[in-house]
């Protein structure tokens, strides 16, 4: 039987736009109490207004401040059921040009708040026996991709936070899902080309994966799903092998060949996406 969602509260982090934004609507639609948690608390409220969600501030990289977060919308909304670890941001460039701060950025808020959100999770809902986090990953938490080498060692965490918790969490009554999107369009995949056979997904894609693994709890879901076939093809095969067919489907280039021109308003924002790691470390 599929998991009814009517009246479950959901708490989504970076929610404000794209797969965050997508899922919210997507799950109000089902019935959920959403809490649209991002940075930009107009966006959240206008996204919340839109959608008939609730808006709430929140930094993820600010550990007090999830922790408020989580607590402001358990009193407005009721006890969490679902935690959807959404935030998350992309910088693109060779490595070696990539600065201190954008490494610390990006470890802040992909990874760092992702576990502190799963934690936060796991001590509310085990004593309820029930509960479903959600962390999103990407296709880039299963291969390295030119371009994007810390991107996908955050996402790399993600993919190993979320198999090491669910093995803490086996008889416990509480689910745990990640999800690995290829391209979506997004603010974040602006200037990335299509690879051949993986056209990039709409963020309502996305959402309606995730409703899905909320309904019917599964582990792994990838967006599209092709992706899980091309993901057990490639890990089956010699590394030059497997190399070379993700080279014939110019899968090795997508990030690293990015339009820098169409990218400069998003990595505007993204570089201003932590305030609070820039106050007590840079």
């Amino acid at each position: 039987m599929a998991r009814e969602l009517t009246g479950k509260v959901v708490l989504i982090t970076g929610a404000a736009r794209g797969i965050g934004a997508a899922t919210a609507q997507a799950l109000v639609r089902a019935g959920a109490k959403v809490a649209v948690g991002d940075l930009d608390l107009a966006e959240a409220e206008a996204t919340a207004a839109r959608i008939g969600a609730t808006a709430f501030p929140l930094d993820v990289t600010d550990r007090p401040g999830f922790t408020k977060f989580v607590e402001e919308a358990e009193g407005r909304l009721g006890p969490m059921d679902v935690l959807i670890n959404n935030a998350g941001i992309m910088p693109l460039g060779p490595f070696e040009d990539e600065s201190d701060r954008t490494t610390l950025h990006q470890l802040e808020i992909n990874l760092h708040g992702v576990i502190h959100g799963t934690r936060e999770a796991v001590r509310r809902m085990r004593p309820r026996r029930s509960g479903h986090i959600v962390n999103i990953a990407s296709a880039a938490g299963k291969a390295g991709f030119a371009g994007a080498a810390t991107y996908c060692a955050t996402k790399h965490g993600v993919v190993g936070l979320s198999e090491a918790v669910r093995m803490e969490l086996r008889g416990s009554g509480i689910d745990i899902t990640v999800v690995m999107p290829a391209v979506v369009r997004t603010e974040l995949a602006a200037g990335l080309q299509d690879a051949r056979f993986f056209k990039a997904a709409d963020p309502s894609d996305v959402a309606e994966a995730i409703v899905g693994a909320l309904r019917r709890p599964r582990f792994e879901v990838f967006v599209p799903a092709s992706l899980n076939a091309m993901n057990r093809v490639t890990r089956l095969l010699p590394r030059a092998a497997a190399e070379w067919l993700v080279r014939s489907l110019k899968g090795d280039r997508i990030l690293a060949d990015a339009s820098h021109d169409a990218r400069q308003a998003y990595e505007a924002r993204a570089a201003a996406s932590a305030p609070t790691t820039d106050r007590d470390t840079l």
